[in-house]
């Protein structure tokens, strides 16, 4: 079992995916334990000092102006989170939770919180152990922090809410104690520490982020395999172009495609058969590059949120001083995750009309129509473009920045919010549906490059060969009209499973 040390400052996307989905365990390290301790000394003198402080000598939000006595400190951290408990919508996924988990604790372990050891040991254990609380997805502003779905998993620390553990959902009393976890009595601070920050928008964006890497190579193998159909012209795609205008993904987007279809005798060169491509043939470097640029951006944005101190306020004990910030406020990621979204929506939008491309009789260079040899007794893949279609035109709703929007809080003093989880969200959604969009490019390519007849002797490329074998190998050709949606669910999950890992070791090294 893998074993990731949190010290706050070098987790990466990757290690959060194993944390999330892989089921790796975490340990502080020793360094960040002694940071831990020194903060939460000092957050204990301004407590027994009686130092007005936010949150920790105070009320929240617009009751900042009350004072908080020492005796009322853990019924101020205790009521903090069973009121701000207020969730509503469907559970977020264990992958989610168990990363807002983790980027909660590596937070935490920069030794800027105020929190004691033993409560951080108290999460730590939760995670490792596999007591996963149930956390609704909506309710967040983004602003305070992600306070909402945050407070949802602070609840069975407190023996409150629920928790998923050993795949039955309990009290969350009940699941600590089936884990051997005893719960906790918050003190101060504490409550704050643990839900004042962006964890849950961070948690659901960088693993949206990681897929978007992955499908980013996905389109371009699935526009490769279209260029075979289709007997697509290459030398739009050559590297002294894109020298020109040298925009990164741009460039590594033209090199996937000349290396997919490297040895291939069914692509051609501009004259053979025709002078030039549509767009989305000729310009897929540019139309995939530009959201490869963009995701790189969001990869930037997370690497550097995943390893910030999001709370409030920050303890800074050398200054002697308990500062009441921003920090928590999630505009840096609710852009990012806007842009996000966007980006993926147009992988799916050039997707899409690469498979209208395909199906249609009048566009697809003498194939069949709807990928059938017994048009009007058969459908061929004529429904599936419809879903197609209406998968990208949700993405366009969906893409909407959420980012955009503000609606105030706490009686004003909260007045500019981020809606960045909405924007984490949203793009989720947009990935779900541009999964299944070039699934089905690949499913139709792979149909057409089998009725393309008077092509069967000639050979695919290194890349796309190893593309079309591993669809096949779920999917087969249709001959014949059947159930569909097991195929395009099956293409779908080859995208995050065996597609790119088959065509890599095909090629003998990574795409861009």
């Amino acid at each position: 079992m893998t074993v990731i040390k949190i010290d706050g400052n070098s987790l990466t996307l990757d290690n959060v995916v194993e944390v999330a989905r892989c089921g790796a365990t975490v340990e502080l390290t020793p360094e960040s334990i002694k940071n831990i301790e020194i903060s939460r000394q000092y957050v204990d003198e301004l407590v027994e000092s009686g130092e007005i402080v936010y949150g920790i000598t105070t009320g929240f939000g617009n009751f900042s102006n009350v004072h908080i006595s020492k005796d009322q400190a853990k019924d101020l951290q205790r009521n903090l989170i069973i009121s701000h408990s207020c969730g509503v919508g469907d559970y977020l996924p264990t992958d989610a939770v168990r990363a807002m988990m983790l980027l909660r604790l590596n937070n935490l372990a920069k030794g800027y919180s105020g929190i004691r050891l033993s409560t951080m040991e108290t999460l730590m254990n939760m995670l490792n152990k596999g007591v996963h609380p149930k956390i609704f997805e909506k309710g967040s502003l983004g602003a305070s922090g992600d306070l909402v779905p945050l407070a949802h998993m602070v609840l069975p620390m407190i023996g409150e809410g629920e928790a998923e553990y050993q795949g039955e959902i309990l009290p969350g009393k009940e699941a600590m104690a089936r884990a051997g976890i005893p719960v906790i009595e918050l003190t101060s601070k504490e409550g704050l520490a643990l839900i004042n920050g962006t964890q849950a928008m961070t948690a659901v964006g960088a693993l949206t982020c990681h897929d978007a890497i992955q499908l980013l190579k996905a389109s371009d193998i699935a526009v490769a395999l279209t260029m075979e159909a289709l007997n697509g012209i290459t030398d739009p795609f050559i590297p002294e172009l894109h020298t020109l205008r040298p925009h990164p993904g741009q460039g590594a987007s033209a090199k996937n495609l000349l290396s997919l279809l490297a040895n291939s005798e069914r692509t051609t060169h501009q004259g053979d058969i025709r002078v030039q491509d549509a767009y989305v043939l000729r310009c897929a470097p540019q139309i995939h590059g530009a959201s490869h640029d963009a995701i790189e951006y969001v990869r930037h944005k997370v690497d550097i949120e995943i390893n910030s101190v999001t709370d409030n306020p920050i303890i800074l004990v050398d200054k002697k001083m308990g500062i009441s910030g921003g920090h928590f406020h999630g505009q840096p990621m609710a852009l990012a995750f806007d842009f996000l979204g966007i980006a993926l929506a147009e992988l799916a939008n050039v997707s899409e009309r690469r498979i209208e491309r395909l199906v249609n009789p009048a566009l697809n260079n003498g194939l069949p129509a709807f990928l059938t040899e017994q048009g009007g007794l058969h459908s061929g893949f004529m429904i599936v473009q419809y879903a197609a279609a209406s998968l990208v035109s949700e993405n366009k709703v969906l893409a909407h920045p959420a980012s955009v929007d503000s609606i105030p809080s706490s009686a004003n003093q909260e007045d500019h919010v981020s809606m960045g989880t909405i924007a984490a969200r949203k793009a989720q959604s947009i990935y779900k549906n541009a999964k299944a969009v070039v699934g089905m490019e690949l499913m139709l390519a792979s149909q057409a490059v089998d009725l393309n007849k008077k092509d069967s002797d000639k050979a695919l490329g290194t890349g796309t060969q190893a593309a079309y074998d591993t669809i096949r190998s779920q999917i087969p050709t249709l001959t014949e009209d059947r159930v569909i949606y097991p195929d395009i669910h099956k293409a779908a999950d080859l995208l995050e499973t065996d597609l790119v890992k088959n065509v890599e070791t095909a090629l003998g090294f990574s795409l861009s």
